[in-house]
């Protein structure tokens, strides 16, 4: 087998529609598919890093961002639903990947989304620990240690930018990411009747923040460009640029990530090839418009610089507007608003948490199943048929980070995370199309190729948006997971004992490589030499590090792709000593390369990151 080796999908079906004990427990319905993606899109996204988001990089023009980011996530779920209906197993997009791109890149998205789960969990309980922490400090008057609220060294900041504390552990955040993971140990259907019910409770809260903010919103905080910037509450409308507001939408796109996360559940759906599309596109669609609506009152309530540092900034809004109501009717109807808020916040993080974290121990057992992972971590409890193993694991790191790494941090890797994904997902639909044509596919995507390169193009639009450094952590994390590929995945993998002809009967005889494909990783890297140096307004001497390192990804990803379509007519090859010993020899060489450029990039940190 080579390394680009595929899945045959009819196997992959096979597995999906396997019962008994060792398998999922099929319960839930098209309308619990879309509380669960409702469960996972409404969090951290719009409750925390909205604020961090026009704070920072966008300003007012966040409600654009939002816009740009739905967008983005509109192509890419309609590609999530064809792939969901026609190969409905666990896995999400390393499930497609395997089927359509090989097993090489099929491991790469594996390892890479966990990133978007593991690591979107615990930013999302880090988001969880500001709510409670305003709830017990502010609402309630108890005396919570802050410095037991964020993580080591992080400065704790007032809503007027003065520090009142320093972090050393982030307690409430561990303590939630325990318990969600205990949760999700006793079944998916009692998790999936958790999360319906506290769904209603966030999409309740959010909607009481869009009625009772709207007859406060200042439009000078929006609209008012005639003014000097400095002035409070009066700022420009895109004060960063508009390469502000898509840096804004590449850090606010983690909103909308968990409708992808509906695909992780597609063994445990009753009719997913029917119920798949309508969770995944119905919970984007029903989120998209109640996000660009808090985007724009939340910006209008305050001036967008209180936001940067808010730990909990519907909270400052809707507090803004109680001040403007005191003495009136609605301001007293408003007094109980800010408890109300930060409760459901508390009650949708939860739930949100939920979502994310149950996606990432299905990943790892598709991957067990398919001999990537060792066969302990595709176990599933006898009783409770949840994969527990790799639950427990990935709750106990989902709670190292939670209490120790900064929410920044942890949302930008995840968006970066998210966004490669898309890209091999998008990437997938065009190939799939050409090698597997007659595969029976109850949802399509329209306009093919089209969106899929729109997918594609759009999503390395926004990975290129993104800070330097969340891209150098991203190649690492990959060649950290290459290195163990070739260590045990190689070796281990169960398609080494597919004969040849097996392997090479699911292609057709008349396959011809979809040029659309290289057309689409051909469009990011001119997209990438026409963004870093023009669009993104760098320094001129950190253009060359800024675009050397985005192209080198963009280049390797190319080649993946057409080594993998043009050698497609071909899987034979059985594996051997030699290919995993130079695989395992370069993997080291590109690890020690990588880590010498990281640690010579952060040592020049603050100098190259300065605009």
């Amino acid at each position: 087998m080579s390394l680009f080796a595929t899945k045959p999908i009819s196997q992959i079906v096979a597995e999906a529609e396997e019962t008994g004990s060792h398998t999922f427990k099929k319960t839930l319905s098209a309308l619990d598919l879309t509380m669960l993606g409702i469960g996972a899109i409404i969090g951290t996204g719009i409750f925390v890093l909205t604020g961090q988001a026009a704070g920072k990089h966008a300003g007012p023009a966040v409600i654009i961002s939002m816009v740009i980011a739905g967008i983005v996530s509109a192509f890419a779920a309609l590609c999530y639903s064809e792939f969901a209906a026609s190969v409905p197993i666990s896995g999400s997009a390393y499930a497609y990947g395997y089927g359509t791109l090989g097993e090489f890149v099929a491991w790469i998205i594996g390892w890479d989304l966990i990133l978007e789960y593991a690591f979107g969990a615990a930013t999302v309980a880090v988001g969880w620990s500001g709510y409670v922490v305003s709830l017990l400090r502010d609402t309630l008057g108890i005396n919570y240690p802050l410095s037991l609220s964020a993580p080591p060294g992080a400065a704790i900041m007032a809503a007027d930018g003065t520090q009142i504390g320093t972090g050393f552990f982030n307690l409430p955040a561990f303590l939630i990411s325990i318990a969600v993971t205990l949760l999700l140990i006793r079944g998916i259907k009692e998790s999936a009747s958790f999360n319906s019910i506290i769904v209603i409770v966030k999409v309740v809260v959010v909607v009481l923040f869009i009625v009772a903010g709207i007859g406060y919103v200042n439009p000078d905080n929006i609209t008012n460009q005639a003014c000097p910037e400095a002035l409070t509450g009066c700022v420009k409308f895109m004060p960063y640029g508009f390469s502000g507001v898509v840096t804004g939408a590449a850090v606010i796109f983690f909103a909308y990530i968990g409708f992808d996360a509906v695909s992780t559940a597609a063994q445990e759906a009753k009719n997913p090839q029917r119920d798949m599309p309508i969770g995944i596109l119905g919970s984007l669609a029903i989120c998209t418009v109640l996000y660009i609506l808090v985007a724009g009152i939340m910006v209008g309530l305050v001036d967008y610089k209180s936001l940067t540092s808010a730990a909990a900034p519907i909270a400052v809004a809707i507090d803004a507007a109680l001040k403007q109501a005191q003495g009136t009717t609605m301001g007293t109807i408003l007094f109980v608003f800010p408890t109300i808020i930060k409760v459901g916040a508390v009650l949708g993080l939860s739930s949100t948490m939920v979502v994310m974290t149950m996606g990432q121990p299905r990943v790892f057992y598709s991957m067990a199943k398919d001999g990537l992972l060792p066969s302990w971590a595709a176990k599933i409890h006898p009783k409770f048929q949840t994969p527990h193993i790799t639950t427990a694991i990935t709750g106990s790191i989902v709670a190292i980070l939670a209490g120790f790494v900064p929410i920044s941090l942890l949302g930008e890797l995840v968006s970066i995370g998210t966004l490669f994904a898309f890209v091999i997902v998008g990437t997938g639909i065009i190939i799939l199309r050409s090698s597997n044509p007659a595969l029976h596919r109850p949802f399509k995507v329209p306009l093919s190729p089209f969106i899929p390169i729109a997918t594609v193009v759009s999503a390395a639009y926004l990975m290129n948006s993104l800070p330097l450094d969340t891209w150098i952590r991203l190649i690492d994390w990959m060649a950290i997971g290459i290195f163990i590929y070739f260590a045990y995945s190689y070796t281990h993998s169960n398609l080494a004992k597919v004969s040849d002809a097996a392997a090479n009967a699911e292609v057709p005889a008349s396959y011809t490589p979809p040029i659309a494909a290289i057309i689409a990783i051909v469009l990011c890297i001119a997209l990438t030499l026409y963004q870093v140096p023009y669009l993104m307004g760098l320094k001129s001497e950190v253009i060359p590090i800024n675009l050397g390192i985005r192209l080198f990804a963009w280049i390797v990803t190319g080649v993946l792709v057409g080594v993998l379509m043009y050698g497609k007519s071909d899987r034979a090859g059985a594996r051997t000593a030699t290919v995993q010993k130079v695989g395992l020899i370069a993997s080291l060489i590109n690890l020690a390369v990588w880590a010498g450029i990281t640690y010579w990039f952060f040592a020049h940190f603050a100098e190259l990151h300065a605009k």
